[in-house]
């Protein structure tokens, strides 16, 4: 699938809060920051085997730094889940790509 890049609050509410069939992972990222380097092969692993069930959003705080404050990110790396328009599950730091599977398909779970 694609990994989306987002910057402004228009299109976050399309391809995240209007996503409604599908867990969207969002993750909050700089390009100087070393633990989202480390994080960034595991997104595009998850999007490369899951893109299917799991949508993949990536957003550059500092181009979108409104978005991050609207969100509360204040460390990066930041993970949102989304389901359905709400936010499910939030994770700080990097992740496992077991960990980041595993909780957006319980996020849907959860919530249907």
């Amino acid at each position: 699938m694609i990994i989306l890049h987002l910057t402004s609050p228009a299109e976050f509410k399309k391809e995240v809060l209007d996503e409604k069939t599908r867990p969207v992972l969002v993750d909050f990222y700089a390009d100087w920051c070393a633990p989202c380097q480390v994080l960034g092969p595991i997104v595009e692993q998850i999007d490369a085997k899951e893109g299917k069930n799991i949508k993949i959003v990536k957003v550059n705080v500092d181009k979108a730094n409104e978005l991050a404050q609207e969100y509360g990110v204040m460390s990066i790396p930041t993970i949102y889940i989304f389901w359905q328009g709400k936010a499910a599950r939030q994770y700080v730091g990097v992740q496992s790509y077991d960990t980041l599977v595993k909780e957006s398909k319980a996020a849907a779970a959860v919530q249907k």
